[in-house]
């Protein structure tokens, strides 16, 4: 069941309904709804394989017993370890197994090393990084041991972020569990509106993008460097609207039913730099490495050889995080040598970026000449460029169904190989919208006075019947324009 589906669509209005009655029965209460929810958290997940549920149940049973017990005895090492085991090891066996036995094999010449026939479970990565950083809250008491499992159960099972993110905080999400929240109107015509929104990325855009990087990606051999430069900036837009849609469709269910995920994506590529990327770009991912791995790691604390190496070691293992294979860790690896790039830059260039800045504040107040207005607008498009291309060639790696595959688009590129030339006309009306959409947010950003370009919902009062309107007549364009095959989120594979 995915949100774009008819099943999805009825599934929720049930369990909308089924939010509304306890509104008008007696026996309306927090308790009631917490459980209505996660009976629908598990049905959703047990739409894919019902035997997973129990997988889950499992590790939620072994969060709740470790985080009780560290909370009981400050400094609880062993149920720690305990608590940040269990999901390691069921990641490692489900996702990372097989890559590394055959990684093993093939370093060694071992022609049967063996491997489990087991399949991924769907959103694993997920739910089992919300477990890993509950425990770690509890344990650095920055959150309490939640003593009532069935919302701890729903904190991590929870269906609108359940298989594709974002990863949500047991310090955001359980706070709202013990406030009375309910379906509100207000909340449903915010939500639905973001869902809508999320939609139209997804089945419109990412989707039909979809069609053209396939084709391209799946014979690379065939096509001319353009066409394959056109392919790596089809899937930057691609993926861009692909999990940041789901984001906005999470985000709009859990609104619908009361709750509240923060913002997820945050206009990623008009980022001037890789560091500043990693702060737009799935948020609650980059924020939760850093968080449980890079400073723990001692992040820049130990000194500079230390900080490059916990770069490279938390962007080697956040490829990995995204799947077992050799090109997702080299695309990690190329972002965590970007990353120490970047600091080495900041650190050589540092007066004359305080000079700079000089320049910036002066055309705040309108002191500036021209001459420094234009420096400053040069160098922030050429930063942003910049920035995207190398963005646009990492994806490349990501895409890539294996090195030589990411290397033979790479090669047919730098030597402008020939070949069948391709424009596809989604890729023309994509990068519009998303270029209508970033000129827009800038624009809103200086009428604000805000000093930080932020991406924002155009959010309609729907008690007025043409604002009414509008939305169904969007909502009738994306029936009309949604692509019809079948295309799973990306980020499900994750």
């Amino acid at each position: 069941m995915i949100f774009s589906s008819i099943a999805f669509l009825v599934f929720f209005a049930i369990v909308i309904l089924a939010m509304l009655a306890t509104k008008i029965s007696a026996f309306s209460c927090k308790s009631l709804r917490h459980a209505i929810l996660l009976a629908a958290s598990y049905v959703f997940y047990g739409w894919w394989d019902w035997r997973f549920c129990f997988l889950m149940f499992a590790l939620t049973a072994v969060t709740y017993i470790s985080a009780i017990r560290i909370e009981s005895r400050p400094k609880n090492k062993p149920y720690l370890c305990l608590g940040v085991a269990v999901p390691l090891v069921i990641l490692g066996i489900f996702k990372y197994f097989n890559f590394f036995v055959s990684s093993f094999a093939g370093i060694f010449g071992i022609h049967d090393a063996g491997s489990l026939n087991i399949i991924l479970p769907v959103g694993i990565s997920f739910y089992t990084f919300q477990s890993l950083s509950y425990t770690i809250d509890v344990y650095r008491r920055k959150t309490g041991a939640e003593r009532r499992f069935v919302k701890l159960a729903l904190y991590i099972a929870f269906f609108p972020q359940l298989v594709a993110g974002p990863i949500i905080r047991a310090s955001s999400f359980l706070p709202q569990l013990d406030e009375d929240r309910n379906v509100s109107l207000g909340g449903f015509k915010a939500g639905i509106q973001i869902f809508v929104f999320g939609l139209f990325k997804k089945i419109v855009l990412a989707d039909w993008l979809s069609v053209f990087v396939d084709s391209v990606f799946s014979a690379p051999g065939a096509f001319h460097a353009i066409s394959l430069i056109l392919a790596a900036i089809a899937y930057s837009i691609q993926i861009y609207f692909d999990f940041s849609g789901y984001s906005d469709m999470a985000i709009g269910c859990a609104k619908c039913l009361g709750y509240d995920f923060a913002r997820n994506f945050n206009l990623p590529y008009i980022s001037g730099n890789v560091s500043e990327f990693w702060g737009r770009w799935n948020i609650s991912l980059s924020s939760w490495l850093k968080e449980y791995l890079y400073i723990p790691l001692g992040g820049n604390r130990k000194g500079e050889a230390r900080t490059y190496m916990n770069n490279m070691t938390t962007m080697l293992l956040g490829g990995l995080w995204h799947g077992a294979s050799w090109t997702f860790l080299a695309w990690g690896g190329a972002h965590g040598i970007a990353l120490c790039i970047h600091k080495i830059y900041r650190k050589y260039t540092a007066g004359a970026r305080r000079r700079l800045g000089s320049q910036l504040s002066g055309r705040r107040r309108g002191q500036g000449s021209p001459a420094a207005k234009a420096l400053c607008l040069a160098y922030r498009l050429a930063a942003s460029a910049l920035t995207y291309i190398f963005v646009c060639f990492c994806w490349i790696l990501f895409r890539a169904e294996s090195f030589s595959a990411a290397a033979l688009i790479i090669a047919r590129i730098v030597t402008w190989q020939d070949g069948i030339v391709q424009v596809y006309s989604w890729l023309i009306v994509s990068a519009l919208l998303l270029l209508s959409a970033h000129i827009a947010a800038i624009a809103r950003t200086r009428r604000n006075g805000s000093k930080t370009t932020d991406g924002f919902y155009v959010m309609l009062d729907l008690s007025k019947f043409w604002h009414l309107a509008v939305l169904l007549i969007f909502i009738g364009l994306i029936l009309g324009l949604a692509f019809v095959g079948a295309n799973p989120f990306i980020y499900f594979q994750f």
